[in-house]
């Protein structure tokens, strides 16, 4: 197999000189996050996706939350300070992230949108997350994640 080439993700890390793991895995389209998670023998509690939001106000927010679970929608909106979010067409996560549906990593998007990572996050030494691309998942501490996004930390599950 060649020499993959570095998402945007990847790229970011390196430049901040974060420590993380990438991993890659066989990849023919979409998988849910939950299959992607028993398919690398990773618990679904330490295995994240990147959900993308429109709030009332126009302006876009990211979540992060475990693969399992199901954002609150009224716990999101109030986590960023708006009436309501919505979360946005799958068509339309290419033109406001730069990202694929499940590719979607909350590290190098087109803008750094104001991002929000579940609290459950903070149980853990690290955490997996898409790393851009189908097919490859980073892996890497919540704190220095929500530090090099400039993210917080809050409870935005059901």
């Amino acid at each position: 197999m060649g020499k993959q080439a570095k998402t945007n993700a990847v790229r970011i890390l390196d430049s901040n000189k974060i420590s993380y793991e990438l991993i890659n895995y066989d990849s023919d389209g979409f998988m849910d996050g939950v299959s992607i998670a028993n398919k690398l023998n990773q618990r679904v509690e330490e295995t994240f996706k990147t959900l993308v939001t429109k709030g009332k106000s126009g302006n876009f927010f990211v979540f992060v939350i475990p693969v399992h679970k199901e954002l609150d929608l009224k716990a999101a909106a109030k986590s960023v300070s708006e009436k309501s979010v919505e979360l946005i067409a799958v068509a339309d996560i290419n033109k406001v992230t730069g990202y694929i549906r499940g590719g979607c990593s909350p590290i190098g998007m087109k803008k750094q949108f104001m991002t929000v990572v579940d609290a459950s996050a903070k149980a853990y030494e690290k955490i997996m997350f898409s790393g851009g691309r189908l097919g490859t998942q980073i892996k890497m501490s919540p704190f220095e994640l929500i530090t090099l996004i400039n993210a917080k930390f809050e409870n935005i599950t059901i």
